[in-house]
């Protein structure tokens, strides 16, 4: 694994859905970094990307309510516990679950794995509402995949809240979720 600057120089074997992040990300003129991986689908690989990417990449959970009406895409720390009682008085859910495949598929053309913000480029029709933990927004980078697994990015986060989320039409709702971590 190596760091790279911006899109790949050849998108051989490369799918669809991950160049149209490369390309909305360049028409958006938002800096990124790169690196190519093996498919990362556990936070212990993550922590490994972590170190070439010089950031955190960031939990992201599909989450939705009992009755599969409302979803929600939670970015937060990847070392940070999740337990769903912290957010549903937050959001105003009674109950949260992780959400089915079909559901992240159907609307953020992702598969397992691979759940990232980028996804909500594909969700057009706003399915999706984006919660975003404060300890996110107080970092000056993160990290996500461009909707595939075997690629991570590197992002200012003020890029991603000022230029790509406008684009894409979300608007993120801030929770302040405990870091169970610290004694």
């Amino acid at each position: 694994m190596e760091l790279q600057k911006g899109r790949p120089t050849d998108e051989t074997g490369r799918l669809e859905k991950e160049i149209k992040v490369y390309d909305l990300l360049d028409e958006l003129n938002i800096e990124y970094y790169r690196t190519d991986h093996e498919e990362a689908n556990t936070m212990e690989v993550c922590n490994e990307i972590d170190k070439i990417l010089g950031t955190l990449i960031c939990k992201n959970l599909f989450l939705c309510n009992r009755t599969k009406t409302e979803f929600y895409l939670l970015m937060m720390p990847g070392d940070k516990p999740f337990k769903t009682k912290d957010i549903t008085k937050q959001i105003g859910c009674s109950r949260l679950s992780f959400a089915d495949a079909e559901y992240m598929e159907k609307y953020l053309n992702i598969k397992p794995g691979a759940v990232s913000i980028m996804g909500l480029m594909n969700d057009t029709e706003n399915h999706i509402r984006l919660l975003i933990d404060k300890d996110v927004i107080d970092e000056e980078t993160l990290g996500c995949h461009p909707c595939v697994s075997t690629s991570s990015l590197k992002f200012q986060t003020k890029d991603i809240l000022e230029k790509f989320l406008p684009a894409v039409n979300h608007e993120p709702t801030l929770v302040e979720l405990p870091d169970y971590n610290e004694n």
